[in-house]
């Protein structure tokens, strides 16, 4: 489960990226829209017709279901500061009503997700979270 902070943070964000691998080995890394629903992140498209021409989905329907999605941003730059978050999961095709209406849609189940810099911390002072998800 995530945090407070870490739900809070991804409410104020749009994009992600997503990595998959073709079932030759091939990684392949897309900017997307996403959403969280409290136990899944929902990965689709803006055109329902284009989305299972996408290299993503593509790997994903192949049977490759393992995919590596990060939320992040900067800050600042002087003083540097970001934080995100990175899901370590797995993936399937679903039918979903979502943020870009009905359609198919990449469902994520985390098994691991790591945090930087969103939990509370003092000035100058690093923080990370680590989690494994049943």
């Amino acid at each position: 489960m995530l945090s407070k902070p870490e739900v809070d943070y991804l409410k104020t964000q749009h994009l992600a990226r997503i990595a998959t691998v073709s079932t030759k080995g091939q990684p392949e890394v897309s900017p997307v829209g996403f959403e969280w629903d409290g136990k899944y992140f929902y990965v689709g498209t803006h055109d329902p017709t284009f989305f299972p021409k996408t290299q993503r989905f593509k790997n994903i329907s192949r049977g490759n279901g393992r995919v590596s999605l990060v939320v992040d941003d900067q800050v600042s730059v002087d003083p540097w500061v970001v934080r995100g978050i990175k899901v370590l999961g797995k993936a399937e095709i679903v039918e979903h009503a979502g943020i870009f209406g009905p359609g198919r849609y990449l469902r994520i189940s985390p098994r691991v997700s790591v945090s930087w810099g969103i939990e509370p911390q003092k000035p100058g002072e690093w923080s990370s979270s680590r989690k494994v998800h049943e």
